[in-house]
């Protein structure tokens, strides 16, 4: 479902607003009509409605949209947007646009339907409201907030069905006169919540540019994708297990990491049915699911060399309905040579079923060498997408022809302390972020060597637990880089306390530095890092210091 829209490319406000309207595009069906940026006067005033929904059988809706930070404080409304804090009025331009429309139509001469029935609506899609929001003119059923953007069309429906006393819905014949009357009248328009949602957003867009690369490569069946931090590779993986599931293929999609398993899992969920793998899960899980016993988190051996061969012998064994046309691996280079015998196995075709592989040596943190087993096209991303020009600058010598493409951001900070204090001035520069209005589920402290406290004790209760506290709002992320490659947060404190294996050392700290996309403060010796980094990443972070 894609509803039209025009014009083709819209001038928009903000990326948060961009972001919106494409969600509600495809959310809507094909005959339904978006319009944006449409300005109307009457000789009185002259106003812009940022977006009109035309619906056949459901109604007219026409949404001011508003960037930003936005509040209602005493009865006035506020946005804070780039740093200038102002007044507005979404309601009284929602109302006034939705008659200034009605009011045109009924002065066109090529429209005959009289008055449609319609409704106006306030989108703040960078903004979450409180569950017990009201307003006057605005009920929260008439309010679109950053929670309420996955079921817009839906919101958008239920608002033209509450509204009393309006006229029948228009016709799927009215929307096209709608069209033919308003088509060419669109003319481009030019706190801490909001700039993350903003940020965000921007970020997203960039990152589904590299769909392109998918386009390029349809049709190419064995395929290997590399590309440095922040290249969007976990994102064009999904994408590419979507592609495969929509065309019908039985699709596995793959790791080694339970966080980035569920990470995938719970991206995978939000998409429609047919369009999602049948399996979403760590490489191990996929054994188990097929009757191998479960081993002990302890045992090297067992998950190492035990599973994977016992995945090989049943592979052989299991009806071609429960293997895969087609495999896509996310953070392929944890994967052991070993295991791709498995791997292939899965596979109903093992000699020429799809195979899709992302991968980053540099990020190769783990003991186990290996390469996959069968040849494959390679393709190399060569963008930094998701981390801020700064915090790419950081770990560029640790990912080299990498390009920073990234948003402009603020400055890292470094906290120059000894490896055993490092966990403390962690806890301090998170603690502080918090006092500062970081929300909790936008920060992360991660370690190089011991783990933190807080996630020894979470982990106590099991894996499964611990990573949900993920996706919790009620406190930061406590984890290792051992187990956070593939994720990310808007704000990452990088308390290097050591490495356990100084042979992995140098891709330790490049996980490390790049997991944030927003703002990094990196808390530990600078000698250190300078012997594991090198002297290009001691530099960037000696001009960084914090405190």
């Amino acid at each position: 479902m894609t509803a039209r829209r025009y014009p083709d490319e819209p001038v928009f406000g903000s990326p948060a607003e961009q972001l919106f309207v494409e969600a509600l595009q495809e959310n809507l069906p094909d005959d339904a009509v978006l319009f944006c940026n449409l300005r109307f006067s009457d000789g009185r005033e002259d106003r812009e409605a940022d977006l009109i929904v035309a619906w056949p059988g459901v109604g007219v809706a026409v949404v001011e949209v508003k960037g930003g930070s936005v509040s209602l404080q005493r009865g006035e409304w506020r946005q804070i947007g780039d740093g200038v804090d102002r007044v507005i009025h979404p309601v009284d331009q929602a109302v006034a646009c939705k008659y200034l429309l009605c009011d045109y139509l009924a002065e066109h001469p090529r429209w005959s339907a009289g008055r449609p029935r319609a409704a106006h609506l306030v989108a703040v899609p960078a903004t979450t409201l409180p569950a017990e929001f009201i307003a006057p003119g605005l009920a929260r059923w008439m309010a679109i907030d950053k929670t309420d953007i996955p079921h817009a069309a839906a919101r958008i429906r239920a608002a033209l069905q509450k509204v009393r006393d309006e006229p029948e819905p228009p016709t799927a014949q009215d929307v096209a006169d709608l069209v033919d009357c308003l088509a060419g009248t669109a003319i481009p328009q030019q706190h801490l919540l909001a700039r993350l949602a903003e940020r965000e957003a921007a970020c997203d867009l960039l990152t589904k540019d590299q769909a392109k690369l998918l386009d390029f490569l349809d049709g190419r069946h064995r395929v290997e994708i590399t590309g440095g931090a922040g290249s969007g590779k976990t994102w064009l993986a999904v994408e590419k297990a979507r592609r495969l599931a929509a065309d019908g293929q039985r699709v596995a999609l793959m790791c080694y990491s339970r966080g980035l398993a569920e990470f995938l899992r719970r991206r995978v969920e939000k998409l429609p049915k047919r369009q999602r793998p049948h399996y979403v899960g760590t490489f191990h899980n996929l054994g188990i699911g097929w009757g191998v016993l479960q081993g002990s988190d302890d045992d090297s051996r067992y998950w190492e060399e035990f599973l994977p061969a016992e995945m090989v012998s049943l592979a052989g064994a299991l009806p071609e309905s429960e293997r895969f046309d087609a495999i896509v691996i996310d953070e392929a280079q944890d994967f052991a040579e070993s295991w791709w015998d498995a791997v292939l196995a899965a596979l109903r075709d093992p000699e020429k079923g799809a195979l899709y592989v992302f991968s980053d040596e540099g990020q190769r943190i783990f003991a186990r060498q290996g390469r996959p087993t069968v040849d494959l096209e390679s393709f190399p991303l060569i963008e930094n997408l998701r981390n801020t020009k700064q915090i790419a600058g950081t770990f560029s010598s640790l990912a080299p022809g990498m390009k920073a493409r990234g948003l402009p951001g603020v400055p890292v900070r470094f906290v120059d302390c000894s490896s055993e204090e490092a966990i403390g001035a962690a806890d301090d520069v998170a603690d502080a972020l918090l006092e500062e209005g970081w929300p909790p589920e936008s920060l992360a402290l991660l370690t190089t060597h011991r783990r933190h406290p807080v996630q020894v004790e979470r982990q106590a209760e099991g894996q499964d637990a611990y990573w949900a506290t993920y996706w919790q709002n009620d406190d930061l992320f406590y984890g290792h880089v051992l187990g956070f490659k593939g994720l990310e947060r808007p704000a990452v404190v990088l308390a290097v306390n050591g490495f356990r294996d100084e042979a992995r050392a140098r891709e330790m700290l490049y996980v490390g530095l790049s997991r944030a996309r927003d703002l990094l403060v990196v808390c530990g010796d600078a000698e250190l890092i300078r012997r594991v980094g090198g002297e290009a990443v001691a530099h960037r972070l000696s001009k960084s210091v914090a405190g």
